[in-house]
């Protein structure tokens, strides 16, 4: 029997992964320039912080536009052309990234460039991960939802992990278009891969209004906006959280938050299933705001590694666990539109949290933001509350 079950969660997890390889390549595009770009736009290009910063964030205000686009058009053409469609983008932007690369002498001109790139890559983020989810999803079945959105994330993180490091290699070795090459050839590969693949049929039937989407699933995009704030503050700051106190040992605190994220979907991805996603979102949040508070009274770099370690653990099953709820909220036919509407609340908390805590840190020092943070994940904690109570103590289908 445990042979059984084994050999058939082997298969399945081996399915799933099949698709998570869309995602892997499209994070990977955007793992590779993340720490090669500030450096071209400041060092190279000749221009201010201000606008290395800001032709990073071009990114993410492109993905969070496109997002809910990109589950409707997986709702109406079907996930496999979405992916594809997102996996060009994703190429386009490794070409406007060699132009800019060729057309330094014209610092302006590279940096529009640039800034076109980042657009595109936006957008193939968000077409790309959504229609992979999608398609696992559609292939594996709706029971298996929480499953595939968590092989989801740890091919997203993973692909951050490698990309990043991997793209300063490049970089050291051909410059800038030593990452431009590989982001398209990468790419490209995903994109024949992706259409030798069998597609799936789009679900037929009467779609409800986009407002009504919005008004089905806005709660649980909102806890799940809140409770990314956590996550922001460690990925973003905790480098200058550590120069402050004077520590160093700040990249290996976010090898740990990786690792508990990591870990946790690993390890506990299942309890979504066995027990409900709200239920483990409300106990992952409890992990995620006593993490921020060890971090935010850290006297020492052992207290702060163990809170970003509970943290990213908390974190880890936030997404796939209010995502499952969020879907079952519309019909079959505007999933797609659920997902990306629901994955655009943590695109959103993302782009605010620099910002705000940027804000929070010139009045009150750096260690105020993970206090704040703490505050902003309890709110997530009472809307999660809020819905389960609305929605009773059902026991999961199985």
């Amino acid at each position: 029997m445990f042979l059984s079950t084994f050999r058939s969660n082997a298969m399945l997890n081996k399915r799933i992964l099949s698709f998570m390889l869309f995602t892997f390549v499209v994070y990977l595009t955007i793992g590779l320039p993340l720490a090669v770009l500030p450096g071209f736009v400041h060092n190279t290009l000749g221009f201010n912080s201000v606008l290395a910063g800001l032709v990073i964030s071009v990114q993410y205000f492109s993905t969070l536009i496109s997002r809910p686009h990109a589950g409707r058009y997986a709702d109406l053409l079907g996930p496999k052309r979405v992916v594809i469609f997102g996996l060009i983008c994703c190429a386009m932007s490794g070409i406007f990234y060699a132009a800019a690369f060729f057309l330094t002498d014209w610092p302006l001109a590279s940096l529009l460039l640039l800034c076109l790139a980042r657009v595109f890559l936006g957008v193939g983020e968000s077409f790309g991960s959504t229609g992979t989810t999608l398609w696992g999803i559609g292939a594996v079945g709706v029971k298996h939802t929480a499953r595939v959105i968590s092989w989801n994330g740890v091919a997203t993180y993973g692909a951050m992990a490698v990309g990043a490091p991997l793209g300063v290699m490049l970089n050291h070795a051909f410059g800038l278009m030593g990452v431009a090459v590989l982001i398209v050839v990468a790419a490209a590969i995903a994109a024949v891969l992706a259409c030798l693949k069998a597609a799936i049929s789009v679900t037929a039937g009467k779609r409800i209004a986009f407002k009504a989407v919005v008004g089905r699933i806005w709660l649980y995009g909102l806890g799940l906006g809140f409770g990314t704030i956590g996550f922001g503050v460690i990925a973003t700051f905790i480098t200058l959280y550590y120069a402050d106190k004077g520590w160093s040992g700040a990249a290996f605190t976010l090898t740990l938050f990786s690792l508990g994220f990591v870990g946790a979907r690993l390890v506990f991805g299942n309890m979504i299933n066995r027990f409900g996603g709200l239920r483990v979102s409300l106990v992952s949040f409890v992990f995620e705001i006593a993490g921020l508070l060890m971090i935010w009274q850290g006297h020492d770099p052992l207290s702060v590694q163990l809170g970003a370690f509970l943290t990213g653990s908390g974190f880890s099953l936030v997404f796939p666990a209010l995502g499952v709820e969020a879907v079952k909220q519309v019909p079959p036919q505007n999933q797609g539109t659920a997902l990306g509407l629901y994955s655009a609340f943590l695109d959103l908390g993302l782009g605010i949290t620099g910002p705000v805590a940027g804000l929070i840190i010139s009045h009150l020092g750096t260690p105020s933001i993970y206090l704040a943070a703490a505050f902003m994940v309890v709110v997530a904690w009472l809307l999660t509350l809020k819905l389960w109570m609305q929605t009773g103590t059902k026991k999961p289908a199985e």
